[in-house]
């Protein structure tokens, strides 16, 4: 699986009027965790331009199966699911080779953690957990179960809605994305206080797969479309050199052999009228 195809170049700025703001008072927990003053844009280094390079040999065969992985005695109970999608860049590039990970609370909307105290049922066939890489087109896919919504202590009666946790891996550290997934059709995500803090309903919007009746199997699993868009890539070495593609080097080469032929016609004028 090949990466990027300018392994040194530097991503575009990121968009900041993309993402939330980090102080959002109704997300009461981001009141004290949050910063107050700007963040400093810094040079993009080598370690921001480059990222770990992952191998489908080191993923297990059932780590996009989250139905069969951490199943022991049965099957895990709920609404069996597939979504699937693209892993984009913004200039609608393919990410290829893509770490994707995934995490998610049970059917009863709780988490398989030691401190998840809902008193939601604990399924002994169901972990929450996978990953998987990205083929050449950018394209990844898993199957689950759907997550159920759960409380959770910000306002009275605040419950999240279902949704799946993701962790994006693609070309360069920059590109880095932690984000959440959320169902077509949920009326929970109408007043959840952190979708509550996206800036836009386009960006909302972007955070919620669509039901995709093409994909669903027979008499099995329905099926969710998720795109995932990271920061793209332009051709242009960290070091501000600008990187030729294939047809720059050629119109190069003409113009630098134009130019020898030029010089050397100059040359040998020179000569003859030295000579006379």
């Amino acid at each position: 699986m090949g990466r990027s195809p300018y392994p040194d170049a530097e991503f575009l700025m990121r968009d900041t009027t993309s993402h939330p703001p980090a102080y959002t008072p109704n997300y009461k927990t981001s009141v004290m965790r949050s910063p107050r003053l700007a963040l400093i844009s810094l040079q993009q280094s080598l370690s921001e331009v480059t990222a770990p390079v992952f191998r489908p040999e080191e993923l297990g065969p059932l780590d996009n199966d989250l139905i069969m992985n951490a199943a022991k005695d049965g099957l895990p109970v709920g609404e069996r699911i597939v979504v699937h999608g693209y892993v984009l860049d913004q200039l609608g590039k393919p990410v290829r080779n893509a770490l994707v990970e995934v995490w998610q609370a049970n059917a009863s909307g709780r988490y398989r953690h030691k401190k998840d105290m809902y008193i939601g049922a604990l399924d002994p066939n169901f972990g929450g957990c996978g990953r998987m890489l990205t083929d050449e087109n950018g394209y990844y896919a898993y199957r689950t179960i759907k997550p159920g919504p759960y409380p959770w202590r910000n306002r009275v009666n605040d419950w999240r809605p279902a949704h799946i946790h993701y962790a994006i891996s693609g070309d360069g550290w920059v590109q880095r994305l932690i984000t959440q997934m959320y169902f077509e059709g949920d009326p929970l995500i109408a007043t959840c206080p952190i979708l509550g803090g996206t800036p836009s309903e386009e960006q909302l919007r972007s955070l919620i797969a669509l039901q995709d009746t093409g994909a669903f199997v027979q008499l099995d699993s329905r099926a969710y479309r998720f795109d995932i868009v990271l920061r793209g890539q332009r051709a242009t070495l960290f070091e501000n050199a600008v990187q030729q593609t294939p047809a720059d080097e050629r119109l190069a080469a003409v113009a630098d052999a134009r130019a020898a032929v030029l010089k050397a016609a100059k040359a040998q004028t020179e000569t003859r009228g030295g000579a006379r």
